[in-house]
Order: C-alpha cells, then sequence, then structure tokens
C-alpha cells in the first residue's frame, strides 16, 4: 500500500479520530501478513552452529556421538558460511585423511576403527540432508567408507537389494555369528536425518543375543527408493514380505523398530502389520498433533532442539514439497487418526518418548498409548526432549542400550515360552 506525502496529508486532515485508529489498525494487518509471506525460517547461524555442535559433541550428544571434537574443530576451520557445500568440504577435507590412513592400515582392526571414523566425518558432512551437489558427494562417500568399515568386522554384512516398483530397497542384513535355526529379527528404520547405517550401528550389539537385523532408509532418506506421502509405508510392507520368506528368518518373531519420522513408520506398522509382527518399538512416534499446522508453525519459528536446518530437511523428504507451503499442505495428511488407522488393533509396542519433546510433542505418545486393543508399555522420561533423551545421562546409547533392546529380547523370550 503506497501513499504519497500529498495524498497522505489530505486524507489525515479529512478523517476523524476514529478512523484513524481503524486504519492504522488496517496497516498494522497488511505489513504483518506482508511480513509473514516474505518470512524466513529461523535458524543458527554459522557460529552458533560450530558453538552447539562442540558442546554436544563434548556430551557425546546426538548427531554428535562417536565424533572426535579435534576432527570436529579441524572441519569447523575450514568453514565460514552456510553454504552446504562449504559445510561437506570441511568435513570431507578431515575425512579423507581417514580413508588414507585405513587404506594403508596394517591390521584389519586399524582399518576398521579408521573407515568408522571417516564414516562418521562424511555423514555429519551430509547432515541434515544431501540437498547440494556437495552434500551428496558427501554422502555417496559415507555409504562407501560404511561398507569398507563393514568389511573389516568378524560378524559379516550383507548389503541386500529388495526389489520394489521398479527400483530397489537397499538395507544391510545381518544374522548372528554362527546362528542355527531361525532368527528373530528387527526391522529398523532411521529418522529424518539419522541413515540406515546410523541405526545398523546401534543394532549391532543385538547381534550377541542371538538377534539378527535388516537396516533400511525410510522413505525421503538416505538410498530409500520412494520419499515420504501417507502410503510409503508400503515400502515397509515389501522389506517384511522379504523377511518372511528369507530361509533364516523366524517370521513369527520380527520386530519393527523405527527412531524419531521412523517411529511414524513402525507405529503405523504395528497396525497394518500386526498379523506379522511379534511387536513393535516406537521412539517419539509422530501420530497426529506432530502433522498439525499449530506444531509446523512452531518449527517454521525456530527449534532449537534440531542442530540446523530441520525445515529444509523435512521438505527435502517429502513427495511433492518444494517451499514451506507445501508442508502446510502435504503434511496434515501424514496424521495417523486422519487415515482412520487409531483405536484398530495392533501388535504388543513399546513407545519411548520425552515430555518436553519440542519436535514430537507428548501427546502424540499419549495418543498412542490410548488407542488400539491391548495394553502397551512407555518408557517416559519426564525430562527428556526429543527421543527421551538428555544432555547428559540418559542420552541415545543408554537409552537404546538400557530401555529398547532389553524390552524387544524380552518380548522375543516371552514368545518363546508361550510356544514351549
Amino acid at each position: 500500500m503506497r501513499l504519497n506525502g500529498v495524498f497522505l496529508k489530505t486524507m489525515f486532515f479529512s478523517i476523524t479520530r476514529a478512523q484513524l485508529v481503524r486504519l492504522a489498525a488496517l496497516f498494522s494487518l497488511l505489513l504483518s501478513v506482508s511480513i509473514c509471506s516474505y518470512a524466513q525460517v529461523i535458524d543458527r547461524s554459522i557460529n552458533e552452529i560450530k558453538e552447539e555442535s562442540i558442546d554436544r559433541v563434548k556430551r557425546g550428544a546426538y548427531p554428535l556421538g562417536g565424533l572426535d571434537q579435534g576432527d570436529l574443530e579441524a572441519a569447523f576451520a575450514k568453514i565460514t558460511t552456510r553454504d552446504p557445500d562449504d559445510w561437506a568440504h570441511g568435513f570431507g577435507l578431515v575425512a579423507d585423511k581417514y580413508m588414507t590412513l585405513a587404506a594403508n592400515a596394517k591390521t584389519k582392526e586399524e582399518a576398521g576403527a579408521n573407515y568408522k571414523r571417516a564414516w562418521r566425518l562424511y555423514y555429519f558432512g551430509q547432515f541434515p540432508v544431501p540437498n547440494s551437489p556437495g552434500k551428496i558427494v558427501s554422502y555417496d562417500k559415507a555409504v562407501n567408507a560404511y561398507i569398507k568399515y563393514l568389511n573389516t568386522q568378524e560378524i559379516p554384512t550383507e548389503v541386500v537389494k529388495i526389489p520394489f516398483e521398479g527400483k530397489f530397497i537397499t538395507g544391510y542384513l545381518r544374522f548372528p555369528k554362527n546362528a542355527k535355526g531361525p532368527v528373530p529379527m528387527i526391522l529398523a528404520i532411521n529418522g529424518l536425518d539419522s541413515r540406515k547405517e546410523t541405526v545398523a550401528e546401534s543394532y549391532a550389539q543385538i547381534l550377541n543375543q542371538g538377534v539378527g537385523f535388516l537396516a533400511i532408509d525410510g522413505p525421503g532418506t538416505g538410498q530409500a527408493p520412494i520419499k515420504v506421502d501417507n502410503k510409503a509405508d508400503r515400502m515397509f510392507t515389501a522389506a517384511i514380505d522379504y523377511l518372511y520368506k528369507h530361509p533364516k528368518v523366524d517370521n513369527k518373531r520380527i520386530i519393527a523398530f523405527g527412531v524419531s519420522f521412523g517411529a511414524h513408520w513402525s507405529a503405523k506398522l504395528a497396525i497394518t502389520e500386526r498379523d506379522r509382527l511379534l511387536g513393535a518399538v516406537a521412539q517419539s512416534p509422530a501420530v497426529d498433533v506432530t502433522f498439525s499446522e499449530a506444531v509446523i508453525s512452531s518449527k517454521v519459528n525456530g527449534n532449537k532442539e534440531y542442530l540446523f536446518d530441520y525445515i529444509p530437511a523435512t521438505i527435502y523428504v517429502y513427495e511433492g514439497a518444494k517451499t514451506v507451503d507445501d508442508l502446510y499442505r502435504l503434511v496434515p495428511e501424514m496424521s495417523l487418526k486422519k487415515q482412520g488407522l487409531l483405536g484398530k488393533p495392533t501388535a504388543p509396542m513399546l513407545v519411548v518418548a520425552g515430555a518436553k519433546d519440542t519436535q514430537t510433542p507428548i501427546q502424540d505418545a499419549e495418543l498412542l498409548l490410548r488407542s488400539g486393543d491391548i495394553p502397551k508399555e512407555a518408557w517416559i522420561n519426564p525430562r527428556g526432549g526429543h527421543l527421551g533423551r538428555e544432555s547428559t545421562g540418559w542420552i541415545d546409547p543408554v537409552i537404546f542400550t538400557k530401555v529398547i533392546i532389553p524390552w524387544e529380547l524380552r518380548l522375543i523370550e516371552q514368545s518363546r515360552s508361550k510356544t514351549n
């Protein structure tokens, strides 16, 4: 609304005080609409990202778990902007050094340690998603480094390609060493910015308990053949089909695990695949409230739990999304309530959540717990944020080792007792 000086002066002399107040209110409204239309997503600056990352790596907090502070600082010395390729380049330089050390290592153990270190650096170099040329390269190098690391391990890993709609679902399939007879399995699903490599690394510890796993990338992430929409769970149905027919898999004891966005899928599978799943673990499941306009808006206005680029990462994984406006259109369709699934029978479930979660509101975990036909188990941290984590103490690996895996092992053992 443009007013030249002459018209503005004449107008103000010809209106009443009440009219002037209404005009001022109208002008304020138009100005606010204009500002909202062109507002940018609020996020950390590059210096704030560096400062927060150093703090998190000291605590072993997500997504810096397993990274070395010296490596982080070396990469940050090369990064001066928020440009995604600048970010990828900085971490790539440090990771490349470890790839060289691994290639020249004298022992398999030494090679494995260096490949693993390189993988973590390349992975962080593509964080949160590979949405630029440099980050795409970093992601590809991360996968390559991780496979090289796996090849140094005593327990073998098979990189499987499951046919799916003219493409493939790529996954890491691992069985316990010298396993005899059908093996119980975990179908492990990553979150928005984690990858199948991340959950595969977490589940390596279950192999010594006589349980195997298949780790795959959730829709829109990693090497997944499709992006996110409200029917993308068909990808997991294909993965369960694969496990169900595998001669080494105990198809009566398949558990679906999902972390963060992956917990939306595991929660949905507990309903849609209840007849083929022994159980499901949903760690901070997005069920209904998370997909509301109010929660989307809260994330556009900044989310300090997430390191950086939450909204760009979300846009990246959704089918047909290019802008924030697209998210307001697409995200609500993901609600399990809107899809008519809540209240239907479910497989046994463990729901893990934090009462102070700002990414997936605790109301969604509560809604899931109140739905269905059988009692569910829950681990709710009253001081926990996303995934139930705290800044120290109950960090991701601790929750995984002390809460999630014991529940899965107990469920498997109980099922065996019932059949004996």
